[in-house]
């Protein structure tokens, strides 16, 4: 099988059924948005349809604009259109975290050549959403109760496990993330022994909500950690 081949296979497994806490919804686009396998098939035949080694980045978990509605990891509707060349029928979803990365893509060479080096994910491949009490939808983190992080940590470390076994380096993980995510990664890491060395990079969304002035010192950054390794 190629690479493609198995995220699409691994994709199509995503299920998640544990309890969680009240409140907290999951998302799962491969069984909630009709649309979700076939550009997920469409972008993966496109960028991965090979037997290369890659290298893992880890994020925390999908957001509602972003791969929690196309399915492909910090890939919103507006980029997976514009960039990829993949059509998505229905509202278009902008994501910070995604308008960001792609600045990256860019920097880097371009989709093809980022993505022939590297396999983007998260922690929790399944994205989650909580309700205010005035009824709005946000999104929620792994981390953000431990109730929650309890509920999904077999689930985590089993589908980190299993995206090691799609054909991804050992050698170095890129974490998206320098406070709880980095934090319950490495804690993870050091228990389970995934990966040799994590190299933690502040999150896209931080950049873009805290940092946007001077994005471009953070672009460089992750440019240089990537060439360091890739």
């Amino acid at each position: 099988m190629t690479f493609a081949e198995k995220v699409i296979q691994f994709n199509k497994q995503l299920n998640f059924k544990g309890t969680l806490p009240d409140g907290i919804n999951i998302m799962n686009p491969f069984k909630e948005n009709p649309q979700a396998n076939s550009l997920t098939e469409q972008f993966y035949g496109k960028y991965y349809n090979d037997d290369n080694k890659r290298h893992l980045i880890l994020g925390i978990n999908p957001g509602r604009f972003g791969g929690g509605v196309t399915g492909i990891p910090f890939t919103d509707s507006k980029r997976l259109k514009a960039v990829c060349g993949i059509n998505y029928e229905g509202k278009e979803t902008h994501e910070p975290s995604s308008v960001f990365v792609y600045e990256v893509i860019a920097a880097f060479g371009g989709a093809e050549e980022f993505y022939k080096h590297i396999y983007i994910n998260s922690m929790c491949p399944l994205g989650f959403t909580a309700n205010t009490k005035d009824g709005k939808e946000i999104n929620y983190n792994y981390y953000d109760s431990k109730e929650l992080t309890a509920a999904v940590y077999d689930f985590m470390v089993e589908n980190i496990q299993k995206q090691l076994d799609l054909g991804n380096c050992t050698d170095t993980c890129f974490c998206f993330g320098t406070g709880k995510n980095e934090t319950f990664l490495r804690k993870l890491n050091d228990e389970k022994g995934f990966f040799k060395k994590i190299v933690a990079l502040e999150h896209p969304r931080f950049i873009m909500q805290y940092k946007s002035k001077t994005k471009q010192q953070y672009i460089d950054k992750y440019i240089a950690a990537f060439r360091d390794v890739i």
